[in-house]
């Protein structure tokens, strides 16, 4: 478990689950950090901000800098910031999502916009208030020529007992009313959310680890980018979802707790 620089750590299903803390995060993220090792959590949430995600982790006893988390909605703010200056015409966005999302693309300099008519890309979060009238503004921006620009491919997000439906729903429902197709997604696996991690972490790929719960998003993170993966079966992937798979990850733990104790085992 040592023999890697940088740990990333999905959050939802990975660290925690609701407000409860899943089995051996505290030991295994205190052996790391007392080994030297950097822990960024990467999550492709859009409805907390980052601070937002560091006070949530706080609050359940693990010390977190915001600087070492990264969101969907925190590297969606800095697409749209490298945007601004490629091109004449400055991104005037419509979001469809919750306060979060607009809050940290507010504070990246973009300019937000809910007219249909005006808008140059409809950027999708999560949104638990959506509705058909988000819908129909969505469609018509889209139908305008928008960009459409999806914040993560998530389709769910594990809560205790349940799954939420997540931003991909929403981007469904768009494509479909508009007759449009997403034109980038910006949350884990995409190769843009890789890079800014990468740059970010300042360690070469083959020197990080991906430990998360899904294999659509945090595994394929891994495997697409050359970085070597961990997958916990405490959140959305179960084992016997592997058999549909071609790749595996390097890693198979039922949580962190055997993950810590598998490296204690044979250290």
């Amino acid at each position: 478990m040592l023999a890697y620089e940088t740990y990333f750590f999905d959050l939802d299903g990975t660290i925690f689950i609701g407000d409860l803390l899943l089995p051996g995060v505290r030991q295994t993220l205190q052996y790391l950090r007392e080994h030297g090792k950097q822990v960024l959590f990467l999550s492709n949430t859009t409805i907390r901000t980052r601070e937002e995600c560091r006070n949530r982790l706080t609050l359940m006893g693990i010390e977190v800098r915001t600087e070492e988390v990264v969101t969907a909605a925190s590297v969606s703010a800095v697409y749209f910031r490298e945007m601004q200056g490629m091109n004449n015409r400055k991104p005037q966005v419509m979001v469809i999502g919750e306060q979060a999302l607009k809050y940290e693309m507010a504070c990246g300099g973009t300019a937000l916009t809910d007219e249909p008519m005006e808008a140059t890309h409809v950027l999708v979060g999560m949104d638990r208030n959506f509705d058909y009238e988000k819908l129909h503004r969505a469609m018509k921006a889209v139908r305008a020529g928008a960009y459409l620009i999806a914040a993560n491919p998530d389709p769910n997000c594990p809560v205790v007992g349940d799954l939420l439906p997540d931003t991909w729903a929403m981007v469904k429902a768009i494509e479909a009313a508009s007759c449009g197709t997403v034109q980038e997604i910006i949350g884990k696996p995409s190769a843009y959310y890789a890079e800014k991690v990468l740059e970010q972490s300042g360690t070469r790929r083959e020197n990080c680890l991906m430990v998360g719960d899904r294999m659509d998003t945090d595994i394929r993170f891994g495997l697409s980018h050359g970085i070597s993966t961990a997958l916990v079966l405490t959140g959305v992937t179960a084992r016997e979802d592997l058999e549909q798979y071609s790749t595996l990850p390097d890693h198979i733990w039922t949580s962190m707790s055997e993950m810590l104790q598998d490296h204690l085992r044979l250290s």
